[in-house]
């Protein structure tokens, strides 16, 4: 909002609110809404409307159209970027350029995980993969480069620009050079090979963490069949069934789940290698170096000194494990409390709105508008939470298209998201009936949702989550502490830190090159920092799938508790519906997005400057008996 004068965006969304009233009259309570079965029967062919409200996507080839309609915009954009004189508007031509490909591919990433029809994943991977390909294409596009350093080498230029916009394009920059721009011709192609095979490694390996692998029947006790899905002769195990009372199950589940795939480890070292040469070849000392660069923590080196004293200082300690004996709630509960949440403390209520036909993708899909109580309509989130054949296990957050302020039109581009759980149906008779894990999930990624909603970022390139990845778990686990605390529960009532293992592979996997197996470096890092034995003949590494979307920022859960923790603790643990605080929280951390160094936003909500060691005191204070947490995160 620091872009805009104050008075003229209170008369656009008293405007933009009135609208809303008039076009939307068919919001029902939140509640209600998740309680329920739902009675619409979905075609998901329907002509008359495509997925998210997109015209063109009311069936596979509507990609393809998108797809090309896409690029012939960025063909537009990119001769104005080129040739229009340094300034801001040579950044809005960036942000557009960039707005218009993420528009089609953040949709496309999500329908390719999420859509239950074959044909439409296989068209949205379709789409990922050109877009992306040519995102690393312009990446290192010249021309392309020397518009933005000509408007960043002028001191002149860079001193009228706002602080939003100087910052947008020295990302923009930073893009540029960790892709190779500064290589020569011959060396710049090898990079965008590197890169675009990258793509297709990247979408290999995600796929096949997510298969799952099967046994014959005959060597699983015929009792226990129907714990596992069957495939004619054969038992398919998809997950872990760690919840499962019976030790057996969960044996055979853990030795046939992460029993090694030969091909998919072979995959994985092939990405980690094609990851480490793209590092080398732009300059870095390997592709944490790289991926680090623009984080909270900088550097490999700091994260791997932060992991150690954090692992010192918890080596004398005992696991708290979280409580798993509070009462069931049930999902409209949990969203109604999350809406009395979000109105107490921003002044924000979720709306249920029915989908138009083809907006969504399943009939069981949530659509919820995100409005203020002054501001107008906010944004709309796209609840996925139930079960479905096919629907991959894994609680995530999806951005489909970033906030912006359209100079174009002269309005806000209003975020869209969607929000993946994996809950059971509400029945005929009772609601979807959440355990406090799942609860905690559920205010996780919703954490995520209002950070992009509340976030009212000039350039779409910096908005909501598109920040430092250490820091864009902060929303989402401050929301865990707003879970646990009895305040806000009683209004929806009628282990040793796994994390750190899983951080510390992260970094070794992604540091210099290992003479050794990534088995083999399993092994020895569960030993060292994760306690329990490795089992002989698995690969839980072929399961991590959050090597990935995290490669060498996997320390940010860690990170961004350490954060949260300090928030809540100094901010909210008083009061946990105090709106001053709530007010200051949206100002300093969650308007942001990436367009302000993270430091910086944390810095202005604890009106101080933390230190390494107090992020390490803040997680270790985490072990208190006294204070209760859940040390959780939408890997498991």
């Amino acid at each position: 909002m620091s872009s805009f004068k104050r008075l003229f965006y209170l008369v656009k969304h008293r405007h933009l609110w009135t609208h809303v009233r008039r076009s939307v009259t068919t919001w029902s309570p939140v509640g209600a809404a998740f309680n329920t079965k739902t009675h619409r029967r979905l075609n998901l062919l329907d002509k008359n409307g495509g997925l998210f409200g997109v015209p063109e996507l009311n069936s596979p080839a509507g990609f393809q159209v998108a797809t090309k309609a896409a690029l012939r915009n960025t063909e537009r954009l990119l001769e104005k970027a080129c040739s229009c004189p340094p300034g801001v508007e040579t950044v809005e031509s960036f942000d557009q350029l960039s707005d218009g490909l993420c528009k089609v591919a953040d949709l496309a990433d999500f329908v390719k995980v999420a859509h239950p029809d074959q044909e439409f994943r296989e068209a949205a991977e379709r789409t990922c993969i050109e877009i992306g390909t040519v995102v690393e294409k312009l990446n290192t596009n010249v021309e392309l480069c020397q518009s933005l350093k000509k408007l960043l080498d002028n001191p002149e230029i860079v001193a009228q620009l706002d602080p939003d916009t100087r910052r947008v394009a020295e990302l923009f920059l930073f893009d540029f050079e960790i892709s190779g721009i500064h290589l020569d011709d011959k060396l710049r192609k090898e990079a965008v090979a590197l890169h675009v095979k990258l793509l297709d490694l990247n979408n290999e390996f995600l796929a096949g963490s997510h298969m799952p692998n099967r046994i014959a029947r005959s060597v699983i006790p015929e009792h226990l069949h129907l714990q596992f899905a069957s495939e004619g002769s054969f038992i398919q195990v998809g997950g872990l069934h760690a919840d499962s009372p019976d030790d057996l199950v969960r044996e055979i589940a853990y030795r046939i789940y992460l029993y090694p795939n030969a091909d998919l480890m072979e995959c994985l070292e092939e990405l980690l290698k094609c990851r480490y040469k793209l590092a080398k070849l732009v300059g870095y000392e390997s592709y944490g170096h790289r991926a680090l660069k623009g984080t909270m923590a900088k550097t490999p080196e700091t994260v791997m000194s932060f992991l150690q004293l954090l692992t010192d200082k918890l080596a004398d300690r005992y696991n708290i494990e979280p409580s798993l004996y509070s009462p069931y709630l049930s999902l409209g509960a949990c969203m109604e409390g999350l809406n009395n949440l979000f109105s107490e403390l921003y002044g924000v209520s979720l709306m249920s709105e029915p989908p138009s036909a083809g907006e969504v993708w399943s009939e069981d899909v949530r659509k919820l508008a995100v409005v203020h109580e002054t501001e107008g309509l906010l944004g709309y989130i796209y609840c996925d939470f139930f079960v479905r054949p096919d629907k991959p296990h894994q609680d995530c957050h999806f951005t489909i298209r970033g906030g912006r302020w359209c100079q174009e039109t002269g309005q806000y581009q209003l975020p869209v998201v969607v929000l993946m759980l994996s809950l059971p149906h509400p029945t005929k008779s009772a609601p979807t009936l959440l355990t406090p894990g799942m609860m905690e999930n559920l205010f996780h990624e919703m954490g995520h949702a209002m950070h992009s909603m509340l976030g009212r970022t000039r350039y779409q390139h910096v908005t909501g989550t598109r920040c430092a990845t250490d820091f864009a778990e902060v929303p989402s686990i401050l929301m865990e502490y707003f879970a646990t605390d009895y305040r806000v529960i009683s209004q929806l009532c009628t282990k040793k830190h796994y994390l750190i293992f899983y951080a510390v592979l992260d970094q070794i996997y992604h540091s210099q090159p290992q003479d050794r197996s990534t088995t083999d470096i399993l092994k020895e890092m569960q030993q060292k920092f994760y306690g329990l034995p490795y089992t002989t003949n698995t690969a839980w590494q072929l399961r991590f799938s959050h090597l990935i979307g995290y490669g060498a920022k996997y320390y940010s859960y860690l990170m961004s508790r350490a954060v949260a923790s300090m928030v809540w603790r100094q901010c909210f643990a008083q009061d946990p519906l105090n709106r001053d605080m709530g007010e200051r929280y949206r100002r300093e951390m969650l308007a942001h997005g990436g367009a302000k160094e993270p430091m910086l936003m944390v810095e202005g909500m604890l009106q101080r400057q933390p230190t390494i060691e107090e992020f390490v005191d803040a997680l270790v204070s985490e072990l208190n008996p006294n204070f209760e947490t859940f040390i959780m995160d939408s890997e498991s």
